[in-house]
């Protein structure tokens, strides 16, 4: 990609240019060195955390809030990730995945590579929906091509009762740190968010220990033993709600759960075990940090069936995966909540031109007017090449102003 397409990004009295993976000290007057060492007292920190609220640019906010917009926003779910080569060589220099997430710095760093590439409308932080449960204390490794494990998974009822809510400011610091650096480092140009696992997604990997097809120790319990799943997913709930406050805390300007196996199970389990306790999570969240509205997201995977109910928990935007579609949504939902989606991750796969069909094909279902904020129905696959994400932005960005 031309040099000519990628911006930098100041962080820190430095300057993070995404084409190079690295962050380059720039060197400033005397004067503004003395003032980068002056002591942090708390009232600087506050400062330094609502500096930048004012967003240059707010396009993906006001699209959560159904506001008028003159074009439709979008950002892509994985969007910071191993299609990027740039992301692969952070990836290597930090010598696993866990010290990627861990590294408040090295997450500063990746989070800002994809808009380095692409003029998205918004960052999101980059991190690990298993961060919770690690600081819960299951032990999160992850193995070469096995995916996340956890080395005390929940496997009896001792342990499910002995499960505590973490010391969010201290067990997952690290989280809040690449949060407040991330937030400084897009200096306004664009929203960051924050996000989290669902209670119900978290205790898949929490009771099987590892990723699973068949969820068939996780289901079990919930079926056999429906008060200890009920247990895991109140604490677990108050858990993530008090991380995510945290980051609404640290500079978070929307946040957005995944729900990602709420899928797996049936219509009355979903109600019953996965929805309720991200009510409960919507309404425990900050709404406000400092007079600014912070929108929230639920996205629940394979989730089409359950659209409206998902809209009357509280929250400000539904994600939909690519099974539905999002003018069928609107006409239930759009009333309600604003959406996110819908595109296939397998159409990044296609050439430009077919990506630009189907962008078009999306756009044209929801319609005129906003409250879209256009992504993917799942996250990027590793195998895209960041020619197509490019026309894919390109494409959302010049075909959506039609219908604004």
């Amino acid at each position: 990609m031309p040099s000519s397409n990628l911006r930098h990004i100041h962080y820190r009295g430095m300057v993070y240019d995404g084409r190079q993976a690295c962050l380059c000290i720039i060197r400033g007057s005397a004067a503004q060195n003395k003032t980068e060492q002056a002591p942090m007292t708390e009232s600087r920190r506050r400062n330094e955390n609502s500096m930048n609220f004012k967003v240059k640019n707010d396009t993906f906010l006001r699209a959560l809030l159904r506001q008028p917009t003159e074009y439709t926003p979008l950002w892509m779910m994985r969007q910071a990730g191993r299609y990027l080569p740039e992301y692969c060589a952070t990836r290597k220099r930090a010598g696993s995945f866990l010290n990627l997430c861990k590294s408040p710095d090295l997450a500063t760093e990746v989070t800002l590579q994809p808009l380095e590439r692409f003029p998205l409308d918004a960052a999101i932080l980059f991190s690990d929906i298993l961060t919770v449960p690690d600081a819960m204390g299951l032990g999160l490794y992850f193995s070469e091509g096995e995916g996340p494990k956890f080395e005390r998974p929940l496997n009896t009822e001792a342990a499910i009762k002995a499960l505590r809510v973490p010391d969010i400011g201290t067990d997952l610091k690290y989280v809040t740190d690449a949060v407040s650096q991330i937030r400084k480092a897009l200096d306004g140009s664009v929203p960051l968010i924050g996000f989290t696992g669902s209670p119900w997604t978290l205790a898949c990997y929490m009771v099987e220990g590892a990723s699973s097809s068949e969820y068939t120790k996780v289901k079990t319990l919930m079926y056999k033993e429906p008060k200890l799943m009920h247990h895991i997913l109140s604490v677990t709930a108050d858990a993530v709600t008090a991380y995510l406050n945290a980051q609404i805390e640290a500079g978070a300007q929307a946040v957005m759960i995944f729900d990602s196996w709420g899928g797996a199970l049936s219509h009355a389990a979903y109600h019953q075990f996965s929805l309720p306790y991200m009510q409960r999570i919507v309404q425990g969240l900050k709404r406000e940090h400092d007079g600014v509205k912070v929108p929230s997201i639920v996205f629940t995977k394979g989730g089409g069936l359950w659209i409206e109910s998902i809209a009357d928990i509280g929250c400000d935007a539904v994600g939909l995966d690519w099974t539905m579609d999002i003018g069928v949504a609107r006409q239930k939902v759009g009333h309600k909540v604003a959406l996110q989606g819908n595109l296939d991750p397998n159409v990044l796969f296609a050439t430009p031109e077919v990506i630009r069909d189907e962008v078009e094909k999306i756009l044209t279902s929801y319609g005129y007017g906003g409250g879209h904020v256009f992504n993917l129905g799942h996250g990027i696959s590793q195998y895209t090449d960041p020619d197509n994400a490019a026309a894919l932005v390109q494409a959302v960005h010049e075909l959506s102003k039609k219908y604004h």
